[in-house]
């Protein structure tokens, strides 16, 4: 079981936003597990919370751009790559202006400082998607396309065409996460002198110079576009190198526009909200296309999880048997409805029920076609919850359990007389004072037969 991670403690960082030219503080705080990614603006009245989610994409001009209730966030999708390729699953980032720093145009700065307060791990299990079949999407009006394929690592291919000599062709593949820290993190960011000059015309660049930027001169540069370009970067001197490239900038990679378009796949597709084990292969990627993915994915992913009917091996040995059930139930025969728990941490619990012809509720319900009552069902799926919350208590056995609320109740199938009932509770809050509040789910026959939130309480035997 691979566990979930944040990092040890804050840690702040300062630059210059690229597009509003205004300087931000930046600073990264450990999160608490199943937080994900969230960017907070404490420069705002409430600090109100964007959660790093692709629904949230309202532009991707120029970077990856997120919005909620007003709240706005600017490329996102650098610092996003950075906790991803450090293999962190929760942060709360706080940021002073609506952009991080753009620092060098890449994920280096923000993986230094990731690495300088270090990872530390979480009590509780990453949760992962794993690709069964190939997706794709295709933005039809520029031929980009992404499809993810069936892999056991999380895999990234990238392939760039943008039809210019300068540039050329170049591929990019990362195969393992591992992988980021030392081949991708440092990608920095670029641009076509075309595309330069439209953002500078348009006052859409104020934080850019050439150290966050690769600039390839992809047409003959005027003597006013030069003028421009030097008072734009404040340099009393600007030229082009042999390789096509605006100069005071050294290429870290013959192909670092390939690799720097993977490090954009990475932290625009963080936006799906969950690890993903697949091969992700991306022709001519930008963010339309890859936030567009990710909405996709995020769809699929939210439908097949509503859907899907967890597996366990009934054959292996039990957590707890009838035994060890009435030492700590205070339920008995005819009303004790828990065979065995097969699990349990501290936020959930799985047990199982065998229905058979026996059962003496179906004396009654009904002698022609016996069915296992709703209510009963739920019952079940309480007194599988209370040995979760009786574990809390070093002497069960003076504890009755109570309930308090059962909210959302909904039975999708019948269960006869032969199932086998699998129930799984997990925990909606943390327990408190004996009080458990849980999301509870009846299976049988491969499908969810019942589902309901319960409440109980314990309390001792008077």
């Amino acid at each position: 079981m691979v566990k979930q991670t944040t990092i040890k403690s804050e840690i702040s960082l300062t630059g210059v936003g690229l597009h509003t030219g205004k300087e931000v503080q930046m600073t990264f705080k450990p999160a608490p597990i199943n937080n994900g990614f969230t960017f907070v603006r404490v420069d705002l009245e409430g600090c109100p919370i964007i959660e790093a989610d692709a629904n949230y994409v309202v532009n991707t001009q120029r970077g990856t751009n997120l919005e909620k209730l007003g709240v706005k966030i600017q490329t996102s999708e650098h610092v996003l790559a950075a906790f991803v390729g450090c293999d962190v699953d929760n942060v709360i980032i706080e940021l002073n202006e609506s952009e991080p720093p753009i620092m060098d145009g890449s994920s280096k700065y923000f993986v230094e400082a990731i690495e300088k307060v270090g990872i530390e791990e979480q009590e509780a299990e990453r949760k992962y998607y794993t690709v069964k079949e190939v997706i794709s999407f295709t933005d039809e009006s520029t031929g980009s396309e992404i499809i993810v394929m069936p892999s056991d690592d999380y895999q990234v291919t990238t392939m760039v065409d943008f039809g210019t000599k300068v540039l050329g062709t170049q591929n990019a593949t990362m195969k393992h996460i591992s992988e980021f820290k030392k081949e991708i993190a440092d990608a920095r960011t670029f641009s076509f002198l075309h595309e330069l000059e439209t953002l500078l015309d348009n006052g859409l660049i104020k934080g850019g110079d050439l150290n966050n930027a690769i600039v390839y001169v992809d047409k003959d540069i005027s003597d006013a576009t030069m003028e421009n370009l030097k008072v734009a970067f404040g340099r009393d001197h600007i030229a082009v190198k042999e390789n096509g490239i605006l100069d005071n900038l050294t290429l870290h990679y013959p192909n670092e526009a390939a690799r720097h378009k993977l490090l954009d796949v990475v932290g625009d597709l963080a936006l799906i909200g969950i690890r993903i084990k697949g091969k992700v292969i991306a022709n001519k990627p930008g963010h339309f296309v890859n936030t567009q993915f990710a909405k996709k994915m995020a769809k699929i992913i939210k439908i097949e999880q509503k859907n899907q009917i967890p597996v366990y091996d009934l054959h292996k040995e039990p957590l707890m048997d009838i035994h060890k059930i009435m030492a700590m139930l205070p339920h008995r025969p005819p009303f004790l409805l828990v065979d065995r728990i097969l699990e349990m941490s501290d936020t959930h619990v799985v047990g199982l029920k065998n229905v058979t012809m026996n059962e003496n509720f179906f004396v009654g319900h009904f002698p022609d076609a016996p069915v296992m009552p709703g209510v009963l069902i739920v019952e079940a799926m309480a007194q599988t919850g209370g040995i979760l919350v009786l574990s809390t208590v070093p002497d069960p056995e003076n504890y009755l359990t109570y309930f308090m609320k059962i909210d959302n109740v909904k039975f999708k199938h019948k269960v006869l007389p032969g199932d086998t009932l699998i129930f799984k509770c997990d925990l909606i809050s943390p327990i408190r004072r004996g009080i458990c509040h849980m999301q509870a789910n009846a299976y049988a026959n491969g499908k969810l037969v019942a589902e309901a939130e319960l409440m109980a309480q314990i309390a001792k035997k008077q």
